[in-house]
């Protein structure tokens, strides 16, 4: 790894990784900014932003942004996070400065037209009626609401169709003239290049970006509410929803390894329990949302309606277990199971792009991989166990659930397991 980092006059930051073995660059603009940073009544804004800044420069058409990266080859998107948005491209080594022309453009120069406006309006309310025709969407969205009401981080991405109709050009540039501001913008790029080459191109074309006081994130607190939605399906869709620390906690190297053992493969005590030994479901496994103040550790499962009482039985046992029983074996194997991960996404110019990116928003700096490495190897059973019965035990876990909801235990017959 051959990083290297520097500060734009403005504030804005460049981060690189040298990989000079490929013959492809990825390069993109993280910005610390996103559905989080929304009022109530800009819910949804940041994700039409996102969309909206494909639609047209005073240099470039629509049509011009897409055709001219795609005549190099290249690739461009987007994504809208909770905490950050992120706006990159894919392209041959030496096209990079066409990749950070078209990302520069687009950031500093968006004409918000209204046409272009109205159609992708339309966009996104087709895309909030597709996650709620897709039960295993929707039950996500739900659990957010029950697990941080009246909060940023309980709201869909996506955003509300009766609100996202209404939201003009005014709308999204107030929004981006807030949040997106010098101090919170990292340009990345891992791949074939040259730091000095890209920075000083940066400094030219994303001048026009000044720094800004920003607005401070509150912390949500959590709530073991339950939020779902009756359909007829062959499926009942499930999620148990518990509080878990940030990213920025010490202790999400040990949340990490809970989940894998938990339910992060085939191997894992959900599955191994749910579905190879008792045939209740067909899909489980569980995973870690974090954020910089706070978390979620997550368990979804899939089964038939009528197995949903002896699931939530079986599954609260196990997810019980955690806390006073942990094998070596166990925990060795999670600890290779991170570790590879995090070393196979380094082997992407993509990945590694995005990776310290995120990491510098995060964090302030990109740690090194022998590190967290380090960091993962040293957490202990006894961490595990900890953290396990911080989590679960005296916790009323949020749940979520899309389908036939009949034969579902209460809520409070679930929580009643955890104490």
């Amino acid at each position: 790894m051959t990083l290297a980092i520097s500060r734009l006059a403005n504030g804005i930051h460049v981060v690189t990784d040298d990989m000079p073995h490929l013959e492809t660059l990825a390069l993109g603009v993280w910005i610390k900014a996103g559905s989080r940073d929304e009022e109530l009544d800009e819910w949804g804004v940041a994700h039409l932003l996102e969309h909206m800044a494909f639609k047209g420069t005073h240099a470039r058409s629509a049509m011009e942004i897409a055709s001219s990266i795609e005549a190099v080859g290249g690739e461009i998107n987007a994504a809208t996070g909770m905490e950050s948005t992120a706006y990159f491209c894919r392209v041959l080594k030496d096209d990079w400065p066409l990749a950070l022309d078209i990302l520069s453009d687009i950031l500093t120069d968006p004409i918000f037209d209204p046409a272009e406006l109205a159609k992708e309006r339309y966009v996104i309310l087709q895309e909030i009626a597709a996650a709620n025709d897709a039960p295993d969407d929707l039950v996500f969205e739900l659990l957010g609401e029950a697990a941080f009401p009246g909060h940023p981080l309980g709201r869909s991405i996506l955003g509300a169709a009766e609100k996202v109709e209404r939201y003009d050009a005014a709308s999204i540039t107030r929004y981006r003239n807030k949040h997106y501001t010098a101090g919170r913008i990292v340009i990345a790029a891992a791949g074939h290049l040259d730091h000095r080459a890209i920075s000083e191109a940066a400094e030219k074309s994303f001048s026009a970006f000044q720094d800004g006081a920003g607005t401070g994130w509150t912390t949500p607190k959590f709530s073991g509410g339950f939020k779902s939605a009756e359909r007829p399906l062959d499926q009942l869709h499930l999620v148990f929803g518990f509080p878990a620390p940030g990213y920025r906690d010490e202790r999400i190297y040990a949340l990490q390894l809970l989940s894998s053992i938990l339910g992060g493969g085939m191997s894992s005590r959900l599955f191994q329990e749910l579905r190879e030994k008792r045939g209740l479901c067909y899909s489980i496994f569980s995973f870690a949302s974090t954020y910089q103040d706070t978390g979620l550790l997550n368990v979804y499962a899939a089964t038939s309606p009528e197995n949903a009482r002896d699931l939530s039985d079986v599954a609260t046992d196990v997810m019980l277990s955690m806390t006073d029983r942990l094998e070596e074996a166990e925990l060795a194997r999670a600890k290779a199971q991170i570790k590879a991960g995090l070393v196979m996404s380094l082997e992407s110019a993509t990945g590694r792009a995005d990776q310290v990116a995120r990491q510098f928003l995060a964090f302030g700096k990109v740690p090194e991989i022998a590190d967290l490495v380090t960091r993962i190897e040293n957490v202990t059973r006894d961490d595990i166990k900890k953290l396990a019965s911080d989590i679960l035990i005296s916790t009323r876990p949020a749940i979520s659930a899309v389908g036939s909801l009949k034969y579902l235990a209460t809520q409070e017959r679930i929580a009643a397991k955890f104490g």
